[in-house]
Parts: structure tokens; C-alpha cells; sequence
């Protein structure tokens, strides 16, 4: 039997699908906020890749695709413009 290549963008269908992602995102990346930046990758890949990402946060597409690349620590300013453009808020709890 063939092995079948998915990719999570393929999933994200829903604002509801988006942020239970992020939020195992979130809970798995422990202190490594690049997991949460590829994770935010392929919500903008379900969202129309990352063109469409960075016209709607404002940010240049190849500085936004690097942010996203999983190889660099990303700035808070950054992941907030990322998250606004995803339709998802950031949030703090206990």
C-alpha cells in the first residue's frame, strides 16, 4: 500500500480547526516558539499561502516567510501581526 503524503494545511478548515491547531501548537512547543511559527505556517498555507499572510499583517512576504521558516526565534511584534492576520488572538492562562 502507497504511503500518503498529507500536509496539516489540509485540515485547517475552520477558525475552530485553526486554533485547536495552534493551541497543540502552543502546548507542545515548550520553550521553543519556533514549532508555533511553522505551526502558523501551514494555518497560512489553509489560508491562501503566505502572500496572502503578509498582505493582510503588512509584512514583507520574504521577512514573514523567514519568521515562519522554523529556523528563527520570531518577534513578539511579529507574532502578533501573524496571529491578527490568522483571525486568532494570543492569550494568557493558568
Amino acid at each position: 500500500m502507497p504511503i500518503k503524503e498529507h500536509k496539516a494545511s489540509d485540515y485547517l478548515k475552520t477558525q475552530e480547526d485553526i486554533v485547536a491547531y495552534l493551541n497543540a501548537a502552543v502546548e507542545d512547543m515548550g520553550d521553543d516558539p519556533r514549532l508555533l511559527m511553522k505551526a502558523f505556517r501551514n494555518v497560512a498555507e489553509a489560508q491562501g499561502g503566505i502572500s496572502a499572510l503578509a498582505r493582510q499583517s503588512r509584512l514583507d512576504r520574504v521577512a514573514l516567510s523567514r519568521a515562519l521558516s522554523g529556523l528563527r526565534n520570531p518577534r513578539l511584534d511579529t507574532l502578533a501581526k501573524v496571529s491578527a492576520a490568522c483571525g486568532v488572538k494570543l492569550r494568557f492562562s493558568m
